[in-house]
């Protein structure tokens, strides 16, 4: 990557792209890793891996060549974070505590930089968090969240105010993001009692965006259908589904039945912009039906 963006010798293009210019590109490389592993695509899982390492590699060259840190401190806060966020591997499976997160670790918020001093991992058994009670494999999800907790408000800024939200990108998925958002508010207690509660909550946002629908106020709608969304992406946490993957599910069967409409439409000599309506949706029911 140093050569590619020499100055002198490199590539015209790479030479010229700053971290808002490819950052796109690490979304688009890790859903092509994502697609690879849903079709079991093996041979091709490692080419798009070696891409979306490619962008954690540009994304760092970049930082390097402006001051602020190269590649090795990439691994080597990966490597710690790892290790801080184990104590269960490092000090042994009755540790369900938390390991502080050093000071050295903070970011220097002025210039960006990061210090190269190694964090000090203190022994969490000297703090009273042995294990009681549940196994360590089930406390591992809140403790792993204590953790990151702890870790958010040492890089907190000065006066910065505490928020369970904080933290959550938001240039997340839509989707992604608001089931992050709603898994946060309920662990501090904001949440239904039972899923019927996000049930009739779906239903009560239905109703609201009918009545923007009805009155054909194009602002209001787009706010009341977001409300919609968000409501099915608290019911898909609520029961334990991953919302995106819901989606993803429905787009891709939508997909494969629109797509043996175009064949058996193909196979009559029918083209589906001259057919009507009705003949397509039968079309479609005997398509649905063979697929299950």
């Amino acid at each position: 990557m140093a050569r590619l963006r020499d100055p002198e010798h490199g590539c015209p293009w790479d030479r010229e792209q700053t971290h808002e210019t490819i950052a796109p590109y690490a979304i688009e490389e890790a859903y092509e890793v994502l697609d690879a592993i849903q079709k079991q695509d093996w041979q091709a899982f490692p080419d798009e891996l070696g891409d979306l390492l490619l962008q954690v590699v540009y994304q760092a060259r970049l930082a390097e060549e402006e001051g602020y840190f190269d590649f090795a401190t990439v691994a080597r806060l990966i490597t710690e974070k790892m290790i801080r966020r184990h104590p269960h591997v490092t000090f042994g499976p009755d540790v369900l505590g938390s390991v502080p997160l050093d000071a050295s670790l903070a970011k220097n918020r002025e210039t960006g930089t990061v210090s190269d001093s190694s964090p000090t991992l203190s022994d969490p058994r000297s703090s009273g968090y042995a294990a009681s009670g549940p196994s360590a494999y089930t406390a591992m999800p809140g403790q792993w969240e204590r953790l990151k907790e702890k870790e958010r408000q040492k890089l907190r800024a000065p006066g910065e105010q505490s928020s369970a939200l904080a933290g959550i990108p938001p240039a997340l998925p839509a989707l992604l993001r608001a089931s992050k958002i709603a898994s946060r508010a309920a662990r501090v207690g904001f949440d239904w009692p039972d899923v019927q509660g996000v049930v009739a909550k779906v239903h009560e946002e239905m109703e609201e965006f009918a009545v923007e629908m009805q009155a054909n106020d194009r602002a209001k709608m787009q706010d009341e259908l977001g409300d919609v969304f968000f409501s099915l992406a608290s019911l898909a946490r609520r029961l334990d589904l991953d919302p995106e993957a819901c989606l993803r599910q429905a787009c891709d069967k939508f997909t494969r039945r629109f797509q043996a409409v175009e064949a058996e439409l193909a196979a009559e000599g029918r083209s589906m912009l001259d057919e009507p309506v009705a003949y397509l949706d039968d079309v479609w029911n005997r398509v649905k039906k063979r697929d299950g």
